[in-house]
């Protein structure tokens, strides 16, 4: 199967877009377009949603993408904006699914939702630790059938807030949107020498709810918890954003 790749950034959102039509390139940015607008308009008379790193009660009668945020946010006991990047990712999974694209992967620094009819490999990517770009994960094609969430926090790549120090904490869901505040959310607690970081987090996993596993990386040591789709070896060395093979 053939498919179109292209990168669609909006002020701070940069997708990385694969599909099966390019046809599906606009409707993917004007999804982003008007969710921007929805969340900065409301982000401008409700400004603590924006900064605050605890979980926010919103009205029964907000916007549906501040509802998804605010109620990930209390999934995974963080601020709501710990969601935004999965939020947006699968926001336009699901806008494309409704016009009929068969085949999508929107990728928004590392957080991915993915909807695909053959089997796929992720690769993992986890900043100067030596498995990163040597392990995937190969994701059965049912599992994506309706789409699907993997998203992954760094305390040593990128420029979002995490506390601790993980090379990366990978969250497996049905929901992207929750995958992301959980991997900021379990991120945190990697403190200490790699083995205590790596058990904080995986105890810290098992708190939250809606995530079906995490594969937490720190140096050369890694640690997983619940169900995550089959490990497999890659020899893909590639930056964030080329880590997709379709099997």
């Amino acid at each position: 199967m053939k498919f179109f790749q292209e990168k669609i950034s909006v002020k701070e959102t940069n997708i990385l877009l694969k599909v099966d039509n390019p046809k599906f390139f606009k409707i993917a940015k004007n999804t982003i377009i008007n969710e921007r607008l929805t969340l900065e308009n409301y982000i401008l008379r409700n400004p603590i949603f924006l900064t605050s790193y605890s979980p926010i009660e919103v009205p029964e009668n907000s916007p549906k993408i501040v509802k998804l945020m605010a109620e990930a946010g209390f999934n995974a006991d963080v601020g709501p904006m710990a969601a935004v990047a999965g939020t947006f990712s699968q926001l336009i999974v699901e806008n494309l699914i409704e016009n009929d694209c068969k085949n999508a992967i929107s990728e928004n620094g590392g957080d991915i939702c993915l909807k695909c009819e053959m089997d796929t490999t992720v690769g993992l990517y986890a900043g100067n630790s030596s498995l990163s770009g040597n392990l995937g994960f190969k994701l059965k094609k049912e599992k994506m059938k309706n789409g699907y969430g993997i998203c992954t926090s760094s305390g040593t790549v990128g420029h979002s807030v995490s506390l601790g120090n993980a090379d990366s904490v990978t969250v497996f869901s049905k929901s992207a949107i929750i995958a992301d505040a959980a991997a900021t959310s379990i991120g945190n607690f990697a403190v200490g020498n790699a083995v205590d970081a790596i058990n904080s987090c995986l105890e810290k996993a098992e708190t939250i709810s809606k995530i079906d596993g995490v594969f937490v990386v720190f140096g050369e040591h890694a640690g997983k918890i619940g169900k995550i789709p089959q490990l497999i070896k890659t020899d893909k060395k590639e930056v964030l954003g080329n880590v997709f093979e379709m099997v």
